[in-house]
């Protein structure tokens, strides 16, 4: 019997996902690589998410000016993403194909308006905000990166192999999404300090002043990034096997681009960007297929405290289909 023919939305919203997965592959090998640990569902959920993420932050880092947009019509811009973004978790369609694969996601998974609204408030306070107090800060990575592991959590915990959770659980592996999130903030912020302080006028670190930045400044930062991710490898073992593995992965690449920058002096920071090499990259993507997603550190580190956006890599033997490491 002859297969019947995709509908017209199905072939829409299958063009959508392509879509989706072009964005996430074009903008980071990092997040590329740690969506091969994931089963091609979970891993099409994720680059949806990313790809939203990725296109509203573009609108405010400056390719809508490089087009020409004033800072207003920057502003109507993101407006406008944000409200198609609503419209589409309500109709489960947009004439945007990236914000219709996000909103497929959103409905099947149950992220809601309650993480979406303040990831446009954060991406929004990038268009007026160029210095930011500590409370300021806290709001802002909640919204622009916090609440994005909250929404692939909610990915994860629709995953069929998804473990059964108590209410002391679900708060703990929550507590690790956002943690993970802000890590991975605030190493963005740490490796992009010149790019931001320069380019797009923007001092993400309380007190900083990136023309004078101090090694001891960057190692509390380097300290507080350690306490971050210490927190989120708490929250594997709530996760499913093939989610953990994918968490490890992203976190791994993170957690050694920590160490890079703890090394490199403070000054270098101002005049290079710091990345990880396509080599330690596979290193680690071998690692973590060889141990799974028990999690152990693969060099000697700082004891972390207490607990409180490369080259092709699509032959590497990985399965399946958050600023890159």
């Amino acid at each position: 019997m002859a297969a019947a023919r995709p509908t017209a939305l199905q072939t829409y919203s299958r063009t959508a996902a392509r879509s989706a997965r072009l964005v996430l592959g074009e903008y980071s090998t990092s997040f590329s690589l740690a969506c091969r640990m994931l089963d091609a569902a979970s891993a099409a959920h994720i680059a949806n998410i990313y790809a939203l993420v990725r296109l509203a932050d573009e609108v405010v880092d400056g390719v809508a000016s490089q087009a020409g947009l004033n800072p207003q019509a920057v502003g109507d811009c993101l407006d406008e993403l944000q409200a198609q973004t609503a419209l589409a978790l309500q109709r489960g369609y947009s004439t945007n194909l990236v914000v219709h694969a996000f909103a497929l996601t959103a409905r099947e998974t149950g992220i809601t308006e309650k993480l979406t609204d303040p990831f446009f408030a954060s991406m929004r306070a990038d268009l007026s905000v160029h210095r930011h107090s500590e409370q300021s800060l806290r709001e802002y990575i909640y919204g622009s990166a916090e609440v994005v592991g909250l929404m692939c959590l909610q990915v994860f915990r629709a995953m069929p192999s998804a473990p059964a959770e108590t209410p002391a659980q679900a708060q703990l592996a929550e507590r690790a999404a956002r943690s993970l999130g802000a890590a991975f903030q605030k190493v963005n912020f740490l490796r992009d300090l010149a790019t931001d302080s320069r380019q797009l006028e923007r001092v993400y670190f309380p007190g900083i002043d990136p023309e004078h930045f101090t090694e001891a400044r960057k190692r509390e930062l380097v300290a507080d990034i350690e306490t971050d991710l210490a927190h989120a490898r708490a929250g594997l073992p709530y996760l499913a096997p093939t989610a953990a593995r994918a968490v490890r992965m992203a976190h791994d690449l993170f957690a050694r681009l920590n160490r890079q920058l703890d090394k490199a002096p403070a000054e270098q920071l101002l005049t290079a960007r710091i990345s990880v090499s396509a080599p330690r990259k596979a290193l680690i993507a071998a690692r973590v297929l060889a141990t799974g997603h028990r999690w152990r550190a693969p060099d000697p580190e700082p004891n972390p405290g207490p607990a409180g956006q490369a080259p092709h890599v699509a032959q590497l033997p990985l399965s399946g289909g958050p600023h890159a490491a």
